[in-house]
């Protein structure tokens, strides 16, 4: 494995993998996150980006393989797990008929959030929709959606934070907004798993970058030893020589 920025994992997959009858999605995955570490993965269509977010979110099991996250082994205290894990995906899982404030209350009491009024009105003025707390979601634009989602997800303080896809549906002013919101988590040093097909901001984002094709880390380096201005070819070299390998 590359060498880590931190020296204490957060996440540590060994040998993971994931079938589908007999379809690979994930083929013996190694791969280690450091505490406070910007992991970006990038891959194309199909390469297992959402099913390996999946496993470590605990919304699927892997096939065989071993990951520990936080210091406990996935599969068996996935309750614990769960509440140390925040989870960003294309998919917003708010309530479109209840307000901003309401989708935010509903899960503090799901993640049995302490005192939640102060943490709540913090959240809604970082993402900027304090002005619209009142509101219900079904009147926000996907932008909006998107930010209040962000909101959601760190409403309990997770440890380890997991983006499916982030930038999905977003126009450009939302997409900017939503890339300075997560340079401010990079900043505090939240540790964070984004998998994504933006290789741009994906770059510009990550401590660390890695490259997923066929179910198989392909590439895995820091980021200060990656050349931005050719990491593109690096990419799509990579991808259609794996992708010749069937």
């Amino acid at each position: 494995m590359a060498p880590s920025i931190e020296g204490c994992a957060a996440v540590r997959a060994h040998l993971l993998s994931k079938t589908f009858g007999a379809q690979f999605a994930l083929r013996n995955v190694d791969l280690e996150i450091q505490a406070g570490e910007f992991v970006t993965i990038f891959g194309p269509n199909g390469a297992g980006k959402t099913t390996l977010i999946r496993i470590l979110s605990t919304l699927s099991k892997a096939t065989s393989g071993d990951v520990i996250v936080e210091g406990q082994a996935l599969g068996k205290d996935s309750d614990a797990i769960r509440r140390k894990i925040g989870v960003i995906g294309h998919q917003t899982f708010l309530y479109e008929n209840l307000t901003a404030e309401e989708n935010l209350k509903f899960y503090a009491r799901l993640y049995r959030v302490q005192n939640s009024s102060d943490k709540i009105t913090e959240l809604l003025h970082d993402v900027g929709l304090e002005t619209r707390r009142k509101d219900q979601v079904r009147t926000f634009s996907r932008g909006m959606q998107q930010r209040l989602s962000i909101a959601r997800s760190l409403l309990h303080d997770p440890t380890l934070l997991l983006l499916d896809e982030p930038y999905t549906g977003l126009d450009q002013h939302a997409s900017e907004m939503l890339t300075s919101w997560l340079t401010r988590l990079r900043e505090r040093r939240q540790t964070t798993l984004m998998v994504t097909h933006d290789l741009e901001r994906g770059v510009d984002l990550a401590d660390r970058i890695a490259i997923l094709v066929r179910g198989q880390v392909v590439f895995n380096d820091l980021r200060s030893s990656v050349d931005r201005s050719t990491f593109r070819q690096v990419y799509y070299d990579l991808v259609e020589k794996h992708n010749r390998q069937r």
